[in-house]
């Protein structure tokens, strides 16, 4: 097993990405803190680890709102007695609400930039101390084409995916002296609950189908794999990389 010995917080990880990913982790044997802020689907998750004779915790989290983020890196290191791998990846999008910029309502601004941007932050900052105690570590950021390409009426959510990518490649840049690997994956369009609304549309499932070369959407089970390389010891000289896995979209 990859992951052997080595403690992950994955957060969003009630379903989706952070979910297949936990699940994955587990199985690799980690041992998985799980930062949700839904109580049933991160309790789930946990449970499904636990029943493949794995081990978790489940912590509900905000994580954008620090005083819960403290509480809960804490409860992972007193649990599990270290940290070794943030795979950070709890996200919002708001389809219905996004819009233009001069379209845009302050609040889905503010929500979306404080999950999607601070969220990944404040989890680092917390985590961060403890990697360096141990002598090094494994973050992983999610992030999107997003924050690469201009999608229509994507405003906050673009802007916070695009800031991942600055904030992924600054903490690269601190933290490598430290032997804490910093890197970030880039799914392309993902059939997952973030989407669910989206793809109630047949026409939208196709449509967004055909924009990889694939010829398919991707599926969470499909970012395992490399989330798996970069917490393993396989990716040591792997610092402040994107990697793409969106079955070719961002190739075009």
């Amino acid at each position: 097993m990859r992951l052997e010995g080595k403690v992950a917080v994955v957060t969003g990880g009630g379903a989706g990405i952070g979910g297949a990913v936990a699940k994955r982790y587990g199985r690799e044997g980690a041992r998985v803190v799980i930062a949700e802020i839904d109580a049933s689907t991160g309790a789930a998750t946990a449970d499904a680890i636990q029943r493949e004779g794995g081990y978790a915790l489940f912590v509900q989290t905000d994580v954008a709102r620090e005083d819960e983020v403290k509480t809960m890196v804490s409860a992972g290191l007193g649990h599990f007695g270290r940290i070794d791998i943030l795979f950070n990846n709890a996200a919002v999008l708001f389809p219905r609400e996004e819009g233009r910029a001069h379209e845009l309502s302050n609040e889905v601004w503010d929500r979306t930039i404080a999950v999607n941007l601070r969220g990944y932050w404040l989890c680092a900052k917390y985590v961060i101390p403890s990697m360096l105690k141990q002598g090094g570590g494994s973050i992983i950021h999610v992030a999107s084409p997003t924050g690469i390409f201009g999608f229509t009426r994507l405003t906050a959510y673009s802007t916070s995916k695009g800031g991942v990518f600055g904030l992924m490649r600054a903490m690269a840049a601190d933290y490598a002296p430290d032997h804490i690997r910093v890197n970030a994956i880039v799914p392309g369009t993902i059939d997952s609950p973030m989407n669910a609304v989206e793809f109630q549309d047949p026409e939208a499932r196709r449509k967004y189908a055909a924009l990889a070369p694939a010829g398919r959407l991707g599926t969470p089970e499909d970012l395992c794999g490399i989330a798996v390389f970069l917490a393993s010891e396989e990716s040591t000289y792997c610092v402040g990389s994107v990697f793409t896995v969106d079955g070719g979209m961002t190739a075009i």
